[in-house]
């Protein structure tokens, strides 16, 4: 029984150290995010304190449209070694910034960034859809865990409108969607 103690717990170390080592990254749809900036909420003696980190990305298919997204991330000696099982309160805003150009066809529902909230179980994910009723882009975060799910998601609405005198034929979404 002590052996496979010994086994069980090198075996588990090595896990870890491989999981850290090739998903250390994020998983993503989109080039990284851009970091705004992070403020503190919780205070931590000797190790990192827990923060709010806000961040920016451009929509990797959809030129004139950026995202902007707030996730909370844990400090404390779990979240500075990589290992805290960070939390799905995540809030998204999205706008036109630019004349709005569809680089391509999308499905509904695409992967616009995708990104670990934990070492094996959690991703969070921003995807995308089209209103083509109202000619609306429709950006959803969620994060998903592989047991059990997660009800905590965020919603925000690009609506597609003419970017300045140059710009008067707007695209229409539903003429994107495959």
């Amino acid at each position: 029984m002590r052996e496979f103690s010994r086994w069980w717990v090198a075996s588990a170390l090595s896990i870890t150290l491989l999981a850290s080592i090739v998903g250390s990254g994020p998983l993503s749809a989109a080039d990284e995010p851009d970091l705004i900036f992070k403020r503190s909420t919780v205070f931590k003696w000797l190790t990192p304190n827990d923060k709010l980190a806000t961040y920016g990305l451009d929509d990797p298919e959809v030129d004139g449209v950026a995202c902007h997204f707030t996730v909370p991330e844990k400090g404390g000696l779990k979240g500075w070694i990589g290992v805290a099982e960070e939390v799905s309160d995540i809030s998204l805003a999205c706008r036109q910034i630019g004349p709005i150009r569809f680089k391509q066809k999308f499905a509904q529902g695409e992967d616009v960034f995708r990104a670990r909230r934990s070492l094996f179980f959690k991703k969070m994910q921003i995807v995308r859809g089209c209103d083509s009723k109202r000619n609306v882009l429709v950006y959803m975060v969620y994060s998903d865990r592989l047991i059990d799910g997660s009800p905590k998601n965020s919603t925000s609405s690009v609506p597609i409108m003419p970017w300045g005198a140059a710009d008067a034929a707007v695209q229409k979404c539903g003429e994107f969607v495959q």
